[in-house]
């Protein structure tokens, strides 16, 4: 089916916290060092500019994808707030009621002193309908798994989403008032770069 207006979604790069699976939200920490960084290469955003969370580790995973690229930096398009769970683990945190009612209905309830999913989800639709056709966005696994699981052709549960760190997704619709109006996507894949399966 033709659509002519599509954005890209890629989850930054891994940072220590990621790697111990901590929830890491607005904790500003750098990615991990990153060997051969010229094959995670994006050479679709060659030139361009590139949109993103403000925090660190987004910046960073750009100038490794997209070094050529101008980044514009949008607070936006951070990763949810976790509040109290900020830094925890799932073994640190499986015995908290709070815990346990925001893992079950994450739109309805929220990390203490943190975000909801409702809440993720309307900053994160008022920045993608500012973007224009064909934005290269560096976000977080939260916001991507809030855009798919609103936007997906095929419903899905949030936490179905598997997105790996540096994976690329991109979302097609007919046109621009589909995206403004929250309408589902008419395509959605995960696009394929260098490097692919080993971040």
């Amino acid at each position: 089916m033709a659509s002519d207006h599509h954005l890209y979604l890629i989850r930054h790069l891994p940072t220590a916290g990621n790697r111990e699976k901590k929830y890491i939200g607005w904790t500003d920490e750098p990615i991990e060092p990153v060997a051969d960084a010229e094959r995670y290469r994006f050479t679709e955003a060659d030139g361009r500019i590139v949109y993103g969370s403000d925090l660190l580790r987004a910046r960073q995973s750009a100038a490794i994808l997209m070094p050529e690229a101008e980044f514009v930096a949008d607070v936006r398009l951070r990763e949810c707030h976790f509040g109290e769970f900020e830094g925890k683990t799932y073994a640190e945190l499986e015995m908290d009621n709070d815990y346990r009612n925001w893992i079950h209905d994450p739109y309805s309830f929220a990390p203490r002193g943190g975000e909801s999913l409702a809440d993720v989800e309307k900053r994160v639709m008022e920045a993608f309908v500012s973007l224009p056709n064909g934005a290269v966005v560096v976000t977080h696994g939260g916001p991507i798994r809030v855009a798919l699981t609103r936007f997906s052709p095929e419903p899905r549960d949030f936490w179905s989403w598997k997105i790996p760190h540096g994976s690329i997704w991109k979302l097609e619709w007919r046109n621009y008032d589909e995206l403004k109006e929250g309408g589902r996507c008419v395509s959605l894949s995960e696009v394929p770069i260098m490097g692919k399966g080993i971040i």
